[in-house]
């Protein structure tokens, strides 16, 4: 039985190989694009807009489905190709509407027929192969070839040769006849797949699996009828411009996807960083860019190519570069290639002037100080500088910290049971500890001096902030009742976490940090005196039996309280 499976198995697949590579499948120019270059989806006697289908012509559409093989999807979604997640199958599961307009009437068809008045019936009457209905009292009636808008007025003109007046006539088309299409060329799963007359050809290409996105044409797909083109289409028409043009399929028709043309690649400041493709002789980088969109702050565009084994690099203003030719297989890199005229920096805290100042690029910090305005609280010498570079990178060194102890952690090997259970119990810490670490937001602070700060170059973005004079000192971390307290003269550290309920259980008593409004903070003992505007953090205490693991937990708790003023729970 299973041999007999087996064989079963290679026979099909034997059929699918016969069916993309069979010459009578396939048009005897297959290896040269068939259509007209730049226009889709259009029939032998349809045009579409020239603009329209010369952009598309060049514009790529990488296509993405599953038809129940994950790998087939997994690879297309995570393609280059402009235009990957066109194949998802949400075209592939949509039917065709049998109550379009434009639906010509093919044999097979059911039709959904009512007569009412002087002479009454009721019944669904299929098209026969003249393509003719027969209508009791009426005779055969030919509505083979008719469009579905015209189906009622055509059937009430044959009654009223019969019945002038006196019946009414309801004619409707009730199911579209079920066609079978081959799909073959680069596609994911070649062959036959059933539809009704009036799907798509996208709705096709989905049940095939799509286009294959590392060697199929988006550009250059062909459905035939008996060895003949019947329409060319362009899927670029559809991505960019919305352009399908209707086709009524028959049994038989075949649908080939020809080999990938020419393509060029684009990244950078561009809302299309994308592979495409293009079938045209010559492409300008004035076309390629009309359908990668660059950015507005976008200025130049460098051009790879490859020529023989020769590595070429050209650069160029985009201005400039409108008329350059592109060759197959050309990388463009678009940049902003901009220099810092000014920069913006922000103002918060206590003060009366404006929120936001304008400054020449390496403007110092003294500028800003010139133009403050503070009020009766501001406390200018504990100023608060806010950078968005700095809190970047003290995320970048918080996640290192924690890949290291996470492989300190997973890569440990235990030499008996009870160690192993240790070390399972250390993992499942660590493991929680890092979901929440990962999730924490540095601050990006930088400590000022208040006796050089005036010398400090800023940044776009920095913010500055100017603490106001409280009289509040702030207890938090692994105290139990994390609260305000009323600074006081002479009381310590100590002091304040007694008010607030003492340390909990969790709490490392001699890991007692205090922040200073300026953004210092200092590691200190519970006896140390606090300043006006001080703030207390407890941080827990490790318990892990491993030296390695408390070491990094350790580490990383201090860097999470100095980069985000937050006591992070264990």
């Amino acid at each position: 039985m299973n041999k007999k499976f087996l064989a079963t198995i290679l026979a099909s697949q034997i059929s699918f190989v016969y069916a993309a590579t069979d010459s009578t499948l396939l048009p005897s120019d297959y290896e040269v694009s068939s259509g007209p270059s730049g226009s889709a989806s259009q029939t032998v006697d349809a045009s579409a807009n020239q603009e329209q289908a010369q952009a598309a012509a060049m514009l790529p559409s990488s296509s993405v489905l599953n038809l129940g093989n994950t790998n087939t999807q997994f690879s297309q979604v995570n393609s280059r190709m402009f235009g990957a997640q066109l194949f998802k199958g949400a075209f592939a599961s949509s039917a065709g509407s049998t109550f379009n307009q434009g639906y010509v009437i093919n044999p097979g068809d059911n039709i959904n027929l009512r007569l009412w008045g002087a002479y009454q019936f009721s019944g669904s009457l299929t098209v026969d192969p003249q393509g003719n209905i027969f209508v009791p009292n009426v005779g055969p009636v030919k509505v083979a070839g008719t469009t579905n808008g015209n189906l009622q007025n055509l059937i009430e003109r044959s009654v009223r040769r019969v019945y002038v007046s006196n019946v009414g006539v309801y004619a409707a088309l009730e199911q579209a006849q079920p066609v079978k299409v081959l799909v073959t060329g680069f596609v994911n799963q070649p062959g036959a797949y059933g539809g009704v007359a009036n799907d798509t050809v996208l709705a096709y290409l989905d049940r095939a699996g799509g286009v294959d996105p590392e060697r199929g044409s988006y550009v250059d797909i062909q459905i035939q009828r008996n060895g003949q083109m019947i329409q060319y289409v362009n899927l670029y028409d559809f991505l960019l411009a919305g352009q399908i043009q209707p086709f009524s399929f028959k049994d038989g028709d075949v649908i080939v996807v020809a080999p990938r043309k020419h393509t060029f690649s684009v990244n950078g400041e561009v809302f299309n960083p994308y592979d495409f493709e293009f079938n045209v002789d010559q492409l300008t980088v004035s076309q390629a860019l009309s359908v990668a969109k660059p950015k507005p702050g976008a200025t130049h565009v460098s051009i790879s190519r490859r020529q023989g084994a020769e590595y070429r690099s050209e650069y160029y203003a985009i201005a400039e570069a409108q008329n350059v030719i592109l060759q197959d297989g050309d990388v463009l890199s678009v940049t902003a290639d901009r220099y810092a005229g000014t920069i913006q920096v922000r103002i918060e805290g206590a003060h009366n002037g404006t929120r936001a100042l304008v400054l020449p690029y390496g403007a110092k910090l003294s500028e800003v100080l010139k133009q403050l305005q503070p009020n009766q609280l501001s406390q200018v010498e504990d100023l608060q500088l806010f950078r968005p570079s700095v809190a970047k990178r003290q995320k970048e060194m918080l996640n290192v910290a924690l890949d290291k102890l996470e492989e300190a952690t997973y890569s440990v090997r235990s030499s008996t049971k009870e160690e192993a259970a240790l070390r399972l119990q250390d993992a499942q810490l660590v493991k929680q500890f890092v979901e929440k670490a990962r999730q924490v937001e540095p601050k990006g602070q930088v400590v000022l001096n208040p006796e050089s700060f005036s010398n400090v170059i800023l940044e776009q973005g920095d913010v500055l902030n100017i603490p106001e004079k409280t009289s509040v000192i702030m207890v938090h971390g692994e105290v139990m009742f994390p609260n305000a307290v009323e600074w006081q003269k002479g009381m310590s550290a100590r002091d304040y976490i007694d008010q607030v309920g003492g340390f909990t259980q969790k709490s490392n008593k001699s890991k007692v940090i205090i922040v200073h409004q300026n953004g210092e903070s200092e590691l200190v003992k519970s006896s140390y005196e606090l300043a006006q505007g001080d703030e207390i953090m407890v941080l827990p205490k490790v318990s892990s039996k491993g030296v390695e693991v408390a070491r990094g937990l350790t580490q990383i708790l201090y860097q999470i309280a100095i980069a985000a003023k937050v006591a992070l729970d264990l």
